[in-house]
């Protein structure tokens, strides 16, 4: 039963980063364009408004801080610099930078429990990553030195947390938690979108749609279903799963857009799957014990 249980939730929490591949169609093919902090902002802000009008449930008064600094991690600061990461870097770059966040766990787990990784979570991981590189980096990719430190910082931001809201837990439901992040995050994003951004033009019915999708689809319901996996499962094996996203990023590319899928390219896709499955294995199997 606690088996079947696990990976349950692995399936669950996977839809998450599989939805957040979707985003990336969606904001190149329905919304405005040169407005990233706009399309963060009311990516999020909607949605924690909604969830919190739903719940209608406060943190207790010694939660705030914490909850204040899992809210710029998880999505105010993340938000920021993957979007910088993501105009001064390919694509393909951010995202092998980003799948480093597995191993970024191993090492706070390490330093701050004792808790030396498992091997094959180790191995897997550095699989992925090189899976990663092959299915998205090219020979021509233009290295920015900036652009690499946002995508370096982003990494640890969403790794640090993942690792604090599994070890501090919180008083609030799923549900609750998720709106209150979204909303401090959105709060947190709202002077980048107004001072960066330029304003917003007349929005047609497709636009209106797209920001829709991005706030409904891609903050409330994924983030919920990944606070609910940071929840249940391993911190390991939640952000091994976030190499999802940009994997089904490509398989939608490849099937809507037309774009190429080659020989390098599926052998990547394979890793990577292949890593993600045996990040989920080794997870579930009991800790080692702390040295």
């Amino acid at each position: 039963m606690a088996t079947t249980r696990f990976w349950r939730d692995v399936a669950v929490t996977a839809l998450a980063p599989a939805i957040w591949g979707s985003t990336y169609i969606v904001t190149t093919e329905l919304l405005p364009p040169e407005r990233p902090f706009t399309a963060a902002l009311l990516r999020v802000l909607p949605a924690g408004l909604l969830l919190l009008a739903w719940t209608r449930t406060r943190p207790r008064p010694g939660e705030w801080w914490r909850l204040w600094l899992l809210s710029a991690l998880n999505i105010g600061v993340f938000q920021a610099l993957l979007f910088v990461a993501a105009y001064r870097l390919p694509g393909g770059i951010a995202a092998v930078i980003g799948a480093c966040q597995p191993l970024l766990i191993m090492a706070l787990l390490w330093l701050a429990e004792r808790q030396p990784p498992r091997r094959l979570a180790l191995l897997a991981a550095c699989g992925g990553m090189a899976g990663m590189a092959l299915l998205l980096l090219s020979s021509a990719a233009h290295w920015d030195g900036p652009g690499v430190l946002a995508a370096l910082a982003g990494a640890g931001c969403m790794a640090s947390g993942t690792y604090l809201t599994r070890r501090w837990g919180s008083s609030l439901p799923v549900l609750a938690l998720t709106g209150w992040q979204l909303l401090l995050g959105g709060v947190l994003l709202a002077p980048l979108a107004w001072l960066l951004d330029p304003p917003l033009p007349v929005l047609a019915a497709r636009q209106w749609l797209g920001y829709g999708y991005l706030s409904l689809a891609g903050a409330l319901l994924a983030y919920a279903l990944w606070f609910r996996g940071v929840a249940r499962l391993p911190p390991v094996a939640v952000s091994s799963l976030g190499l999802l996203s940009p994997l089904c990023a490509v398989l939608l590319g490849w099937l809507l857009l037309g774009q190429s899928l080659g020989g390098w390219a599926l052998c990547g896709l394979l890793l990577v799957l292949g890593s993600v499955l045996a990040v989920q294995w080794s997870s579930q199997r009991p800790a080692p014990h702390r040295a």
